[in-house]
């Protein structure tokens, strides 16, 4: 297999510091009000339920802006992720904001390793991460790992059938998982930016829903919640989604022909 690991990591490195200080991520105005959360976190607050108390483990955290909004939902939050460029982005936005975070740089699969005994009563998951992962089973796997009996996984991520799309909405790229994933390679990223990238070569991964359910009961968990929605929050096919006031991108045409993302929860047994 490709060394995808090097590649993403590479990726993400360089797009940190563009993240940060994009106006997409809106890192100004999250870190004056302590009151201000992430758009993504904002969306599933009544789902999320009352924080205060918990301990959280964010994988895949990226520049902490959701982490930060865990923390000021009253958590203890913990934010992992293999790019210690963005690490450091996180680290800074928690300090300017006065926030205790915990940050330790790992991939997710060597994530119970690298946080050695411990164990937490959430772990979140935001949007747009599992498609970097070849394998949702081991995924799963860890997410059970590090739970403790009763804890909950959340998880809000793009929905499968979304990633099949081309810009035309036609399915060109596959639902299922597969062994090789697809290597793109792409100079730009996801957010305004001005920047001119050069590590622009990643390798991803597609996970049907069906598969993202199964492995999670296969390794002990239990379904407690799943919710599908007809929109993402950015433009996730490009000059056909519209916008509303809350940053959250559904088809203009016909938006219920699409579901775009979903929001699942699971209790370790």
């Amino acid at each position: 297999m490709t060394d995808y690991l090097a590649l993403n990591r590479a990726n993400w490195d360089e797009r940190a510091a563009a993240h940060a200080a994009s106006p997409d991520y809106a890192v100004d105005e999250l870190v004056s009000d302590a009151t201000e959360l992430s758009g993504v976190v904002e969306f599933d607050k009544d789902r999320l339920g009352d924080l205060h108390g918990l301990d959280v483990l964010h994988l895949q955290c990226h520049i902490g802006t959701d982490t930060l909004s865990l923390h000021r939902l009253g958590a203890r939050v913990t934010g992992v992720d293999l790019s210690p460029v963005s690490l450091a982005q996180a680290r800074a936005i928690a300090e300017r904001a006065g926030a205790a975070i915990d940050y330790v740089e790992s991939d997710v699969y060597g994530v119970p390793a690298a946080l050695g005994e411990r164990t937490f009563d959430m772990v979140y998951t935001g949007i747009g991460a599992l498609c970097w992962l070849p394998s949702i089973d081991r995924w799963a796997q860890v997410v059970t790992a590090v739970l403790r009996p009763g804890g909950r996984l959340f998880l809000r991520e793009g929905h499968p059938m979304l990633w099949t799309f081309d810009e035309d909405i036609r399915p060109e790229f596959p639902y299922f998982e597969q062994p090789e994933g697809i290597t793109w390679t792409e100079p730009g990223t996801y957010v305004e930016t001005d920047h001119k990238f050069t590590a622009n070569t990643t390798v991803e991964w597609n996970h049907g829903l069906g598969e993202t359910v199964t492995a999670l009961l296969r390794h002990g968990m239990q379904l407690t919640g799943l919710v599908e929605h007809d929109s993402v929050p950015w433009c996730a096919l490009p000059g056909l989604m519209s916008a509303d006031d809350r940053g959250e991108w559904r088809l203009t045409d016909r938006p219920e022909r699409l579901a775009a993302s979903y929001t699942l929860q699971a209790v370790k047994q």
